[in-house]
């Protein structure tokens, strides 16, 4: 009888008599259900759309299907919320990203968790940009001219971000900041929102990642003014960085997305994963789909990744508490 049905036939008997069933050892993952990636965002944004790239391609080099389950609200901390009460088992992924990770708790009392301490970190995934796009009709086309208006306008002007504390409100505030300009703050629940209404003329800049704004800048429905990376990005060439605006020289914010289990995953589990996630990043294919949206597929270890977040951190602190950030 192999191991995982010797397993599975124990754990069968001690349900039959009422007692609980004790954690499958790591060598039987991930062979036992369909593991389930939690994407703290709605379905159809950036951080959705890289997802479930992810999990297909670990999904077929694991042998076992990848499920997503989009759990958004409060710019993310919902679903890194479910993630670290989640079985610390192997069968629980996160795609976290900056904001619920790194910066919620630096703007929000009433967030429980410590990502530091909940949550592994299993992998570096994109680290992308912020764009920002103008509603159509806009009289503005770069950076220069929005701060021109603003200033002709003050307080009257709207601009959507995917919620109080991400990593899009913190290039706004720091823009804001450094042009001395007020705009109103709209948050949303995620990219595909934003896209919707900026097109729509509900608000009128929206703040995406590279991975959302891309494909509607190069198709012409959103104009970009400007994008937050030091250089140019190839697959938007046109759009200007903001560090070439006189009042944002130097500006260089970027955000990221990684994988994640919930702390006391066992260490076997957390070193596949991260072989495995490292062999999907250095797929072509993988590489293509990640570039063409702007975004630079990540690399490096789990020890890596936590020396990354443990440096980006720092950045975020100095500017919540420069800016003043505290959710709303």
């Amino acid at each position: 009888m192999s191991t995982l049905r010797r397993s599975l036939v124990a754990a069968a008997a001690l349900m039959a008599a009422g007692l609980s069933v004790p954690a499958l050892a790591s060598g039987d993952w991930p062979t036992v259900k369909p593991i389930t990636l939690i994407v703290p965002f709605s379905a159809g944004g950036n951080v959705d759309t890289t997802a479930r790239l992810i999990g297909q391609k670990l999904g077929e080099r694991l042998k076992q299907p990848v499920v997503i389950d989009n759990v958004p609200g409060a710019g993310g901390v919902l679903g890194v919320s479910k993630a670290v009460k989640a079985p610390a088992d192997g069968y629980t992924l996160l795609m976290g990203f900056d904001g619920p990770i790194s910066i919620a708790q630096l703007v929000n009392s009433a967030v429980k968790y410590d990502a530091e301490k909940d949550l592994t970190p299993v992998g570096l995934v994109t680290i992308a940009p912020v764009v920002a796009v103008a509603r159509p009709g806009l009289p503005a086309h770069n950076l220069n001219e929005l701060i021109a208006l603003v200033r002709s306008k003050p307080g009257s002007l709207t601009y959507a971000t995917s919620g109080v504390g991400t990593m899009l409100h913190l290039a706004m505030e720091v823009l804001q900041e450094r042009a001395k300009i007020k705009l109103v703050h709209v948050p949303y629940r995620g990219g595909a929102q934003i896209t919707s209404d900026v097109m729509g003329g509900q608000v009128d800049i929206g703040m995406l990642t590279t991975t959302s704004a891309t494909p509607m800048i190069q198709q012409k429905k959103l104009e970009g003014l400007g994008v937050t990376s030091a250089k140019r990005i190839d697959a938007i060439a046109g759009v200007p960085t903001f560090g070439e605006t006189p009042e944002l020289k130097g500006f260089d914010l970027n955000t990221w997305t990684g994988l994640f289990v919930p702390a006391k995953t066992p260490q076997a589990v957390v070193t596949r994963l991260a072989t495995e996630l490292d062999a999907v990043l250095k797929m072509p294919d993988v590489r293509k789909r990640l570039e063409d949206g702007g975004a630079t597929p990540g690399t490096g270890t789990p020890a890596s990744f936590t020396q990354f977040l443990k440096k980006e951190k720092v950045g975020y602190a100095q500017i919540v508490k420069s800016a003043n950030i505290q959710a709303e």
